[in-house]
């Protein structure tokens, strides 16, 4: 069975994800901050295994790649990320939050890539999603404002798109996913698509990638996003 490695994977897409690759019997490896997510982890159909992994700590991440040093993974699936400050414009930017969000939103998938690269060359899938968003695209930004979280994802596209090219003689397929408008606690109760109807479309997605889809961006959809 191929296996997957997902952040963030204790609540909302994240959960959401795991659900889809174990009912597709992969080996799911759920990547969680909070210990009182692996029961509910633990009570899916199939070959999950909640892993402790704190995006934002550095000694956290290293810690499970030399945990799990020698298994082959297929896909590294980044869907961990930090919404931010909500609605702040201009002259009332909160830099300290921004941090934050930049340190989880851009610097964890890349620290991510890094640390399991030894595992995804070991792999016969040789891929590496990061579910962004459509406020990440500059190409579509007609509408400003949220400028901490657009400014993370417009980062973690660049990011991966150099990950894509620097990987392609490799022939690693390296993707950018917006999820869409989710209902979760970071999209809020009038969001139009639910997590389970989320997932399905990424991994639908990820299925249909080939190396010469590297460093594009698509909707959960499959429509491809403008940079």
């Amino acid at each position: 069975m191929p296996t997957v490695l997902i952040t963030g994977a204790g609540r909302g897409i994240g959960l959401a994800l795991v659900h889809a690759y174990a009912e597709d019997d992969w080996t799911v490896l759920a990547g969680i901050r909070d210990p009182a997510a692996a029961q509910r982890l633990m009570r899916i159909d199939g070959d999950v295994t909640p892993v402790t992994l704190d995006v934002a700590d550095p000694a956290s991440v290293m810690i499970l790649a030399e945990r799990l040093a020698g298994l082959p993974l297929d896909l590294l699936l980044n869907n961990a990320g930090l919404l931010g400050s909500r609605g702040t414009t201009i002259g009332e930017t909160d830099f300290a939050a921004w941090q934050d969000v930049l340190t989880v939103n851009t610097l964890a998938p890349v620290r991510l890539v890094e640390a399991f690269l030894p595992h995804l060359r070991d792999g016969e899938g040789k891929i590496i999603a990061t579910v962004s968003s459509r406020l990440g695209s500059i190409g579509s930004n007609d509408s400003g404002g949220n400028l901490i979280y657009r400014s993370s994802k417009a980062a973690v596209n660049a990011a991966m798109r150099s990950i894509a090219r620097d990987l392609a003689d490799e022939a690693f397929t390296v993707t950018l996913l917006h999820p869409g408008w989710v209902r979760t606690d970071m999209g809020g109760p009038q969001a139009s698509v639910e997590p389970a109807d989320s997932a399905r479309g990424i991994k639908s997605v990820i299925d249909g990638l080939t190396p010469a889809m590297t460093g594009r961006f698509f909707n959960y959809d499959g429509a491809e996003i403008p940079w």
